[in-house]
């Protein structure tokens, strides 16, 4: 089912708003015209009667005449004349006895009457002591001029309304074209294509949407391109331990490891597959928590045991490659409102991060403590830490690894990427800065049991 378009709507409420004032205009002006009409007639006729009451004459037989200029003017404008007298009883159908009495008495008269032919214009004037001049016209003569006037009046509100139309193609014109052309933007962006860009013209409101497009436009091509990098760390991280696995594999199979080689054959393979385990792990804490169906159920748990429970672990790990591990704890308990398992991942992935870049002899600072209405969980290290333009990045998935695969070693990002997504679901949030110990400090902070803080 198609829909109007917005020039057939425009030229619509043009045409009705035109149409409503022509009807509006016509009704509030046709009583005024007449009645302005009937009043101009009036005083054009009180004019005649003057002009006839002063050029009356009485001929040799008799007889009231009028000079022959007079008379073609009252022949011209309808209008009839009757000299009466006092007592004169045969009247003009809307002259009455007391128009009489008032003209033979030196008086004026100048008044409408109804009569059966309908209304008519009166005007009288005294001619001599006992006889007077009464003009009569019908009033539908006077207003011949008011339909002159009407009609005048609606031509020219009917090209006004032909001028509206006109004006309301144009603007429709103008604000279509842009509107089409945003949309066939759209289209195009909705397509695939993100060589898209829109001149912004138009009013301000088309303008802001082809400024909009053009932003969108931008960002989908930036958010694909950080997607794409992402695929191809990822795949480049998967593919790494598989083709361990398949040399490794192959090779027992083909009985080219001595059998005293194969427990540590073994051991290698299960490192590899644990590391495998640990990236699809990733990528399917990441797919959730992007599908909104990941599960966050905070408690109440010690932040403070749940840091020296993970320092317990991640020791041994650190001295096995000669990494100090440090630990700041807060002198009393910090009781957050946090998964502990959730909160146990992020402490782990931060570690993991951590160990993977600091040199031997280096150092990891793993520390806890309250702070205003936060627990506060930090992880250091005295690593090659993160640049400025690193730190509002850092927990984007991809884009460090995109910067220093081949300078240092990284793993995909991911890790750092749900310690940021992790935290938010937790109702904290998580900062990226530069530690005492020279290197990179992860700061996460979730709500302390029983306040109500705001992000910051």
């Amino acid at each position: 089912m198609s829909r109007p378009g917005i020039l057939s709507r425009i030229l619509l409420l043009a045409t009705a708003v035109a149409s409503i004032a022509v009807v509006v205009a016509g009704l509030v002006s046709l009583p005024l015209i007449r009645s302005n009409a009937q009043a101009i007639a009036a005083d054009d006729l009180s004019r005649l009667a003057d002009l006839t009451a002063s050029s009356l004459r009485v001929d040799r037989e008799g007889r009231y005449v009028v000079p022959q200029r007079v008379g073609s003017v009252l022949l011209a404008e309808g209008v009839t004349a009757y000299v009466v007298s006092t007592g004169a009883t045969d009247l003009p159908a809307g002259v009455d006895d007391a128009d009489v009495a008032a003209v033979t008495a030196g008086e004026s008269v100048q008044r409408t009457a109804d009569t059966v032919d309908g209304t008519v214009l009166i005007a009288g004037r005294a001619y001599e002591p006992g006889t007077g001049v009464i003009l009569v016209q019908s009033a539908s003569v006077a207003g011949s001029s008011a339909g002159d006037i009407l009609v005048r009046l609606v031509i020219a509100l009917f090209i006004g309304l032909a001028i509206a139309v006109i004006i309301a193609v144009v603007a429709s014109v103008r604000i279509i074209t842009p509107l089409r052309r945003a949309a066939d933007a759209a289209h195009r962006l909705g397509s695939g294509d993100r060589n898209v860009h829109v001149n912004p013209e138009g009013p301000a409101e088309i303008a802001d949407i082809a400024e909009a497009l053009n932003q969108l436009s931008a960002a989908l091509a930036v958010s694909e391109g950080r997607q794409r990098e992402f695929l191809l760390s990822v795949s480049h991280e998967l593919r790494t331990p598989i083709t361990s696995v398949r040399g490794y594999a192959e090779a027992l199979a083909d009985g080219l490891v001595a059998p005293e080689d194969v427990p540590r054959t073994g051991a290698v393979v299960a490192a590899e597959t644990q590391r495998l385990d640990r990236l699809v792990s990733d990528l399917l804490d990441l797919a959730r928590l992007r599908a909104d169906n990941f599960t966050v159920s905070p408690v109440e748990v010690d932040a403070r045991s749940l840091l020296t429970e993970a320092a317990g672990v991640w020791a041994d790990r650190c001295e096995r490659v000669d990494v100090r591990l440090v630990t700041e704890m807060s002198a009393q308990t910090v009781p957050v409102l946090a998964d502990p398992l959730r909160l146990r991942q992020i402490i782990d992935n931060l570690a993991e991060n951590a160990l993977r870049l600091v040199p031997t002899g280096g150092v990891i600072v793993f520390a806890v403590r309250a702070e205003d209405r936060w627990g506060v969980i930090e992880v250091r290290d005295s690593g090659p830490g993160l640049s400025a333009a690193d730190l509002d990045v850092a927990f984007e998935p991809g884009i460090l690894h995109e910067r220093y695969r081949g300078i240092r070693q990284v793993g995909t990002g991911l890790g750092l990427a749900l310690v940021g997504r992790l935290s938010q679901e937790m109702a904290g949030f998580a900062q990226a800065g530069v530690a005492p110990e020279g290197g990179a400090a992860f700061t996460v902070r979730v709500p302390r049991s029983g306040a109500n803080p705001t992000n910051g």
